[in-house]
């Protein structure tokens, strides 16, 4: 899909298409654009202006898995790498808080804990080779009281 003035942004179309058939397609399809789009934005994070970005979402019962793929240095994968162990490591809310108040703080750590936060979101990190890197986001949004 091409992006331009015309239609929903791919994201939002994306989520409306997976949506379709869930208990409340309206709610579903706004969290799933949401959390889409705070993915792409990592992506951008990386600064990498060649390679693929690659996303591809799957279901299971209740869950969403998302899978993206993009370009990433190993500085940065190496970055990645420690937001996911902070969210891993039980103290997801309160390492949350402290990246939302503090001004040096960068947006990939706000968004990953915000994903683990908010959408109780379970995130791990695929290897790749050649420069790229991949996110596997798990999220029940069926689940989510709000």
């Amino acid at each position: 899909m091409a992006v331009g003035s015309y239609g929903p942004p791919p994201a939002t179309y994306v989520a409306r298409m997976v949506s379709h058939d869930r208990h409340d397609p309206i709610r579903h399809a706004n969290l799933l654009s949401s959390a889409l789009n705070e993915l792409f934005e990592m992506s951008f994070h990386t600064r990498e202006s060649d390679g693929t970005l690659t996303c591809r979402l799957y279901r299971n019962g209740l869950i969403e898995r998302i899978e993206l793929t993009f370009p990433c240095s190993a500085e940065q994968r190496n970055s990645y790498e420690a937001i996911v162990e902070r969210i891993g490591d039980g103290q997801a809310l309160a390492n949350y808080l402290h990246v939302i108040t503090d001004d040096a703080a960068h947006a990939e750590h706000a968004i990953l804990l915000g994903l683990a936060v908010n959408y109780d979101a379970d995130i791990e990190l695929s290897g790749q080779d050649g420069g790229r890197m991949t996110f596997v986001v798990d999220i029940a949004l069926e689940r989510l009281l709000n």
